[in-house]
This record gives C-alpha cells, sequence and structure tokens, in this order.
C-alpha cells in the first residue's frame, strides 16, 4: 500500500491533499517539526530531509511535485492531471511548474533574507519583493481570466501544487493578499472542497485556514520561542 509520510505544517499538506481528492487508499503516517526542522524520522527515511516522503513497495521518494506526479499515474489513473490532447493541457503543465519553480522560491528567497537579518528597506529585499508582487498578481490575473481554477474549468493538480505557496506558507514569511481578490475568492472554493477538508481533518486540524488578505500569525516565531 502506499505510505504517505506528512510532516505538519508543511508543503507535504499536498500529497495528502491529493490522496483525498482521489479517494485512493494510503497509509499516512504524521510527523512534527522538531522543533523548527524535519525529525530525525523524515531524515532516516530519505537522505535529503524534507518532506513529503512516499513509499511504495521497495520504492521511496521525495519532492512533493514527483510525489505528485506518481501517484497521479500510479494509483489515480490519470485524474486530476490534463492529458496533452486536453485544449488546457498548456495551461496545467505551466501552472503544475509556476509553483515550484517560481512561486515558491520567490518567498523561500524573502524568508531567508529575513532570517539573516537584513532589512526589507535593502535593495536585494526590495528586488525580491517586487519580484514576489509580480508573481502574485500574476496568479492573481490568471485566476481572474478562469473565474475557476488555474487550468481553466476543471480543477487539477496545478491547484494543489500552489494552494501551499498562497496559506500555509505565509505562516513562515508574511505576505498580505488583501490587494488580490482573485487569489482571495479563489482560496475560498479551495476550502469548500471536500477533499481539502478531508486533509485537514487527517493532517493539519489545529492548523488555521488562511485564506483571508491579511498576514496570518506568524508560526516560524512560536517554533523559535519553544527551541
Amino acid at each position: 500500500m502506499l505510505t504517505v509520510h506528512h510532516m505538519r505544517v508543511s508543503q507535504s499538506e499536498r500529497i495528502v491533499w491529493l490522496c483525498e481528492e482521489l479517494e485512493i487508499k494510503y497509509d499516512l503516517k504524521l510527523h512534527n517539526r522538531d522543533p523548527m526542522f524535519s525529525p530525525q524520522a523524515i531524515k532516516d527515511l530519505y537522505e535529503i530531509g524534507s518532506a513529503p516522503v512516499i513509499q511504495d513497495g521497495d520504492l521511496t521518494m521525495g519532492e512533493s511535485a514527483a510525489c505528485v506526479e506518481y501517484i497521479i499515474h500510479k494509483h489515480g489513473d490519470g485524474r486530476l492531471a490534463l492529458p496533452p490532447s486536453h485544449p488546457n493541457y498548456a495551461d496545467y503543465v505551466y501552472w503544475f511548474a509556476f509553483s515550484n519553480g517560481t512561486l515558491q522560491p520567490a518567498v523561500s528567497r524573502l524568508m531567508s533574507i529575513k532570517a539573516a537579518g537584513v532589512d526589507s528597506s535593502n535593495d536585494t529585499a526590495k528586488r525580491y519583493q517586487g519580484k514576489l508582487d509580480l508573481y502574485l498578481r500574476h496568479v492573481d490575473g490568471r485566476l481572474g481570466r478562469t473565474n475557476k481554477w488555474l487550468a481553466g474549468e476543471e480543477f487539477t493538480a496545478a491547484d494543489i501544487m500552489t494552494v501551499f505557496t498562497l496559506t500555509t506558507m505565509r505562516t513562515f514569511y508574511s505576505i498580505d493578499l488583501s490587494a488580490y481578490s482573485n487569489i482571495l475568492t479563489y482560496l475560498k472554493r479551495v476550502v469548500q472542497r471536500p477533499g481539502y477538508q478531508s486533509y485537514r481533518e487527517k493532517g493539519d486540524l489545529e492548523l488555521p485556514l488562511m485564506i483571508d488578505g491579511p498576514a496570518p500569525e506568524n508560526f516560524l516565531e512560536k517554533l523559535k520561542s519553544k527551541a
């Protein structure tokens, strides 16, 4: 049976959510941060030491995008991916890649320079913030055109890949989404999905919903205070 290792309050939420959307059988193993980073149990499974980690027979795999692709095609009969014959195939491929290729790294860079003590008035910090603002406008504009999901009328894995950065990741780096009305409408639509609700019940029940504009409370600071 497929086993999913989910570290709470992390991007491995994508894998639990995916499995719930696909309604497939899987064994969920929950892990807590220790206190801010991956616990030893995750490091013992996967030498990179990051979540998610999935196991399927002799296979052990990390990287959320790789795990999503694997599960969709090995366990989900291709559901939540669009085939090349679909008119929105290019949109699906683009937004699936944009999430971890552009959007999430932009937030990670800002997290890193803040952790290094670089002031937000620093030229590099301002340049990185400008990039993130550009990317958020890009997502917001796309959602304004589709009025539904990132790849078009169908909910896909591109949405599963993207939502983490727009919600849970905001607990690690404060992002105010108040100026992005299409993103906020989109997030309210996301949390109404039974698959998303089921993921939260099983994987992150205590995590607040982060679907409003103002930046949520910084979870990283809470973890630091416990270290």
